[in-house]
C-alpha cells in the first residue's frame, strides 16, 4: 500500500517537522509513505477574488500532480466532510486495499481551502472537525490518524 500526502506549503516549525517524520517512520513497517509539498500562493490583495485566485491557483497546482489511475483512491480533508472515528478510517483502509487499491492519496489545501473542481475529483472528503486547523497541524495529526488505522487494522494495541 503507498499513502501519498498532497499538500500545500512546507512544515516550517522544527515540532512539525520531528512530529511528521516520527509518524513517517512508523509508518515505514506499514506502507510506503510519499509527502509531496507544493508551494504555497502569495495573497496579493485581501479582497474575496484576491482570496479566490489563490484557491483556484493551488487547487489547479495540487489537480496536476493528483493521481487518477484506477488502482489509486483519493481523500480530500474539508471541514464539510464526512466525519469518521478512527475505526472507521481502518475500515475504510481496509476496504480500499480489499477493493483492489493499492494508492491512498490524501489532499491538504493551503490556508484558504481547495476549490470545488478539486473538491469534485476526489473520491471522498474526509473532515476532522467543523473546526478549522492550520495546514501544518493538520499533516500531523493526518499522519497520526493514518499510523492508528494501520496499528487497529493489525490488531495492535496502539489505539487503547
Amino acid at each position: 500500500m503507498t499513502i501519498e500526502i498532497l499538500c500545500v506549503g512546507k512544515l516550517k516549525e522544527k515540532y512539525w517537522q520531528d512530529a511528521a517524520a516520527e509518524y513517517s517512520k512508523r509508518l515505514g513497517r506499514f506502507c510506503t509513505l510519499k509527502i509531496t509539498e507544493l508551494p504555497e500562493v502569495r495573497l496579493q490583495g485581501s479582497s474575496a477574488a484576491d482570496e479566490a485566485a489563490v484557491i483556484e491557483a493551488e487547487s489547479k497546482a495540487l489537480l496536476d500532480r493528483l493521481d487518477k489511475g484506477p488502482a489509486s483512491y483519493c481523500i480530500a480533508l474539508a471541514i464539510k466532510g464526512k466525519s469518521l472515528t478512527s475505526e472507521e478510517l481502518a475500515e475504510k483502509t481496509a476496504a480500499l486495499t480489499l477493493s483492489g487499491k493499492s494508492r491512498i492519496v490524501f489532499v491538504i489545501g493551503g490556508s484558504l481551502g481547495l476549490s470545488k473542481e478539486l473538491l469534485d475529483a476526489c473520491d471522498m472528503k474526509l473532515s476532522f472537525s467543523a473546526m478549522t486547523f492550520p495546514h501544518q497541524l493538520m499533516r500531523v495529526v493526518l499522519l497520526e490518524q493514518i499510523y492508528r488505522a494501520f496499528k487497529i487494522n493489525a490488531g495492535e494495541s496502539y489505539h487503547k
